[in-house]
């Protein structure tokens, strides 16, 4: 018998490898000649290079800066001509310094390290997960890693981050087109929300990020002034647009200056690895994440695979750390059953620390239930 493993990380707890990982051992407990094929999955966020390194991409390691200024190493996924490259992995607040926020000095520069040497290196599909920033800049940092000049009102060349979007005077956007060419991005990300307004990529997402009232204030004034000068470079506004908030907007640079197509992480990520194909026969699918809730029927990983395998006509089963869905809420997203991790250990502290043995113990219990 063939099963498919393909689990989002549990957050705070194991990567979706390591879920994978856990799930396989207990499942080849009850049956030790089981095939277990394992395709963690991302839906943009952190993990989205692991999902691809996991499908068979080679990893390229690149000199970058993080959200601050700090040498950094990145990893990005690279097979031929595409790439996978991830915002978490380079500038998102997983690596600031010490864990210090900083709202307004925070940038997306090296995101455009990480993306000129996928360029460099032959990319002509560029897949960008967009998740977990710590900038609110409006990717201005990223499309200055890429050539393009913000300049202030003397000619000189503005500093990184978001709060000195407010001085920006003008922008050449030559050298950035020069240097992407004929370069398609696709930006995997399910935030709707534009970049400007109540809605937008300060008021909503800024706090989380370290911001005060003031320094939202001042963010919005800056990104306003951003998109107004993109604007005039571009002839076309991108403000509105659905997604251009997206990792303090960084959404919007993607769609205005880089051409890029905005679609559902998951789905991008499961085109990418070829997860249609890979189900096929396969007699169950396994999938999960730390938390089955409401969050994850607007189109999280898990329903993603629940999805792709109903299409192949496989049944799917998924495991979480605490499940808040009922049965009918599980059927109607495809999933025939689910196994939370609480119902063998209610405290959830010791949940999370125990994370990898109690998986075992429910992929032990998942092959005894669908596997006989």
């Amino acid at each position: 018998m063939r099963v498919v493993l393909a689990p989002d990380k549990f957050k705070g707890s194991l990567t979706a490898a390591e879920v994978a990982e856990a799930l396989a051992a207990g499942m080849v407990d009850v049956w030790a000649q089981l095939e277990t094929i394992r395709f963690p999955v991302a839906d943009g966020g952190d993990g989205t290079v692991a999902a691809a390194l996991s499908a068979g991409f080679d990893k390229v390691t690149v000199d970058a800066v993080g959200p601050t200024g700090e040498p950094v190493q990145a990893s990005y996924a690279l097979d031929g001509d595409r790439a996978v490259v991830e915002l978490a992995a380079v500038v998102g607040l997983s690596m600031l310094p010490g864990g210090q926020l900083d709202p307004l000095g925070s940038s997306t520069y090296g995101l455009g390290v990480v993306i000129a040497d996928a360029i460099r290196r032959g990319a002509t599909t560029i897949v960008m997960g967009l998740g977990g920033s710590a900038s609110t800049d409006g990717g201005a940092g990223m499309v200055q890693a890429l050539g393009a000049r913000l300049l202030d009102a003397d000619g000189h060349d503005l500093p990184h981050g978001g709060g000195d979007l407010s001085g920006l005077a003008s922008l050449d956007v030559a050298p950035l087109r020069g240097m992407l060419g004929q370069t398609t991005i696709i930006v995997a990300s399910d935030v709707d929300n534009p970049l400007l307004g109540p809605n937008g990529a300060a008021a909503v997402f800024g706090p989380q990020k370290g911001a005060g009232p003031e320094e939202v204030h001042q963010l919005e004034h800056s990104l306003r002034q951003w998109s107004q000068l993109v604007s005039e470079a571009t002839g076309r506004n991108d403000a509105e647009r659905a997604g251009a908030g997206a990792a303090g907007g960084t959404g919007f640079a993607a769609l205005a200056l880089l051409d890029a197509e905005i679609g559902p992480g998951i789905e991008l990520i499961l085109d990418l690895i070829d997860f249609d194909r890979k189900v096929v026969g396969a007699d169950l699918v396994v999938t999960g994440e730390g938390s089955l809730d409401e969050q994850s029927l607007a189109g999280k990983a898990p329903i993603g695979v629940a999805r792709a395998a109903a299409s192949a006509g496989v049944r799917v089963v998924a495991v979480a750390g605490r499940l808040q869905l009922s049965p009918a809420q599980l059927r109607d997203a495809g999933i025939s059953a689910a196994y939370a991790l609480t119902d063998l250990e209610p405290d959830l502290n010791r949940c999370i620390a125990n994370a990898s043995p109690l998986l075992r113990s429910v992929g032990a219990q998942i092959a005894k239930d669908w596997l006989t």
